[in-house]
């Protein structure tokens, strides 16, 4: 007849089961982590090429439109765009300009999703702080091993015979961290910048509806 086990060896049971589980769902982890991160610098490529692109037909035709060389970063491209519609935005004479801005207005919808970041900001904004994590479920992981082993009749001796084996859960943990860390320092400037060129379109785009609309009126009607 099988004999059933007692609530403290069932605790045993599932703490070192769950203690030998913890680098693998730590490993688990980290490539979902690394994949969401891949993902978001997609996105953040995708919007870059959008809002350049967007940008280069609203100011093309322009006295003067500046273009970078092609190893230039689309960031600075956006940047070096943006100063151009500010630039006819800062000089009243230049008016056939000024009219053109006007009538391609609508290129630049702030409805457009790329525009819009706050889905994005987000998804990153929980990917950056997931990071801290995984030190601390490296440590959970070698306590549950620690936990295990001290259930036993010679806690002392158990927990220095398991005790190479649960240091490998914080081991893990830590090198996770480390390595998302690299890799979050690599990608957070580039989608800083995405924030930054969003917000800086949405309140450009704002500015040429605000002021060119404004002049409009004050010439009594829409601009030839």
């Amino acid at each position: 007849m099988p004999l059933v086990p007692s609530a403290a060896e069932a605790s045993t049971f599932w703490l070192d089961q769950f203690s030998r589980a913890s680098p693998y769902v730590i490993v688990a982890a980290l490539v979902v982590h690394l994949a969401l991160l891949s993902g978001l610098w997609v996105w953040s490529r995708r919007d870059l090429k959008n809002i350049a692109s967007a940008l280069f037909d609203f100011t093309r035709g322009l006295g003067h439109q500046s273009m970078l060389d092609a190893t230039a970063h689309l960031s600075d491209q956006i940047d070096a765009f943006l100063a151009d519609v500010n630039d006819v935005l800062d000089d009243p004479q230049r008016a056939g300009d000024r009219s053109a801005l006007l009538h391609r207005i609508n290129i630049l919808d702030e409805k457009r999703r790329y525009l819009n970041s706050m889905l994005f900001d987000t998804a990153y904004n929980m990917a950056r702080s997931m990071i801290e994590a995984y030190p601390i479920a490296g440590i959970l992981g070698t306590i549950l091993a620690i936990g295990a082993s001290m259930q036993t009749s010679v806690a002392v001796s158990a927990i220095v015979a398991r005790f190479g084996d649960a240091i490998w859960s914080t081991g893990v943990g830590l090198l996770a961290f480390i390595l998302l860390l690299f890799v979050n320092s690599f990608l957070e400037p580039g989608f800083q910048r995405l924030s930054d060129n969003r917000r800086h379109v949405r309140e450009t785009v704002s500015r040429v509806k605000r002021e060119l609309s404004l002049s409009d009126a004050a010439r009594g009607g829409p601009a030839a």
